[in-house]
């Protein structure tokens, strides 16, 4: 049975923003490919299309060897129109936290699941995804959250969550059997 190091619900890593998650640091934890969300992750929902510091950041990315893709719940016009300039493999209507296109993303970048990675900014859809499939998980706070009642309801739930995940960092870590 694989462990985590803090739990199936808490992330393995958390950075402030998604241009914190260096080369170097993915690099040093062995990953060789990234799967990435969009909305509130690189950008808030209503950036129709990557500016140039996220653009860098993936070009960053390509020159040290890392491989990227782009898994998201939203439209394939949003992910299409988002990824044009990316050229990144990229699933739109993923149904996260299905693995269903976290497979199709690994296929594509010809990646296993120990030298992939997965950066979003929820549990309960990116972390959760990244858990099932037997993924590390790094998760970013929200960019922009949408205040819709579901919305305001999942960061709710994520918030205790997120408690016990920096208790736990605090303290080292635990290894929790899944």
């Amino acid at each position: 049975m694989k462990k985590y190091r803090y739990g199936f619900f808490l992330p393995d890593y958390d950075f402030e923003k998604y241009s914190d998650v260096t080369p170097e640091f993915l690099l040093s934890v062995g990953c060789a490919a990234l799967i990435i969300d969009i909305d509130n992750t690189l950008a808030p929902y209503e950036q129709p299309e990557p500016d140039d510091p996220i653009i860098d950041w993936f070009e960053s990315l390509r020159a040290a060897g890392i491989r990227s893709a782009l898994v998201s719940n939203n439209t394939p016009e949003r992910v299409e129109l988002f990824n044009r300039r990316l050229g990144l493999p990229a699933f739109p209507d993923s149904g996260k936290p299905s693995v269903r296109c976290v497979s199709a993303a690994m296929a594509a970048m010809a990646s296993k699941p120990e030298k992939t990675l997965c950066l979003g900014d929820q549990i309960f859809t990116d972390v959760v995804m990244a858990h099932r499939a037997g993924l590390r998980a790094i998760k970013l706070p929200p960019i922009r959250d949408k205040k819709t009642l579901f919305f305001r309801f999942k960061r709710a739930l994520e918030r205790p969550l997120m408690r016990r995940y920096f208790r736990l960092k605090e303290k080292g870590g635990e290894e929790n059997e899944r």
